[in-house]
């Protein structure tokens, strides 16, 4: 049994919670990466403002903010050369490098967005990996 006196430093130092007091103010919320585009960078702090995310969780959505501007800038790309076919010196039509980088971004993004469970609506019934732990604020 505790000898009764003065209390010790150890215990001074643990501060109960004030029920009073409520929840802890929250942390400021990330800023979206200045390179990312305005779109990109809206889309950014819309993300980060309903969910909550760990830091590992902010690189994938840098990734996914990135991912949209390449494609739109591969979509940009293929807009100012007015077609997605080229002929090469040989006479032989070849597509635009820009078609495979609108792609690849397009698909980067969508699994990007899966991956942190931002796909609003119920996951359908047809085959696909299962989902993931929604971080979605409550």
């Amino acid at each position: 049994m505790k000898k009764p006196g003065r209390p010790s430093a150890a215990s001074l130092a643990i501060v109960p919670p004030n029920p009073s007091e409520g929840t802890l103010p929250r942390s400021p919320l990330p800023t979206a990466p200045p390179h990312l585009s305005a779109e990109a960078g809206g889309w950014w702090q819309a993300v980060v403002a309903d969910y909550d995310l760990e830091p590992h969780h902010l690189r994938l959505l840098q990734s996914a903010a990135e991912a949209w501007d390449r494609m739109q800038q591969a979509r940009q790309a293929l807009a100012d050369h007015g077609a997605l076919t080229f002929t090469d010196p040989n006479g032989n039509i070849k597509a635009h490098p820009c078609v495979a980088m609108e792609r690849d971004a397009r698909i980067a993004f969508a699994r990007l967005v899966r991956e942190l469970d931002l796909d609003a609506g119920a996951p359908a019934e047809r085959s696909r990996p299962p989902a993931l732990h929604s971080n979605r604020r409550l």
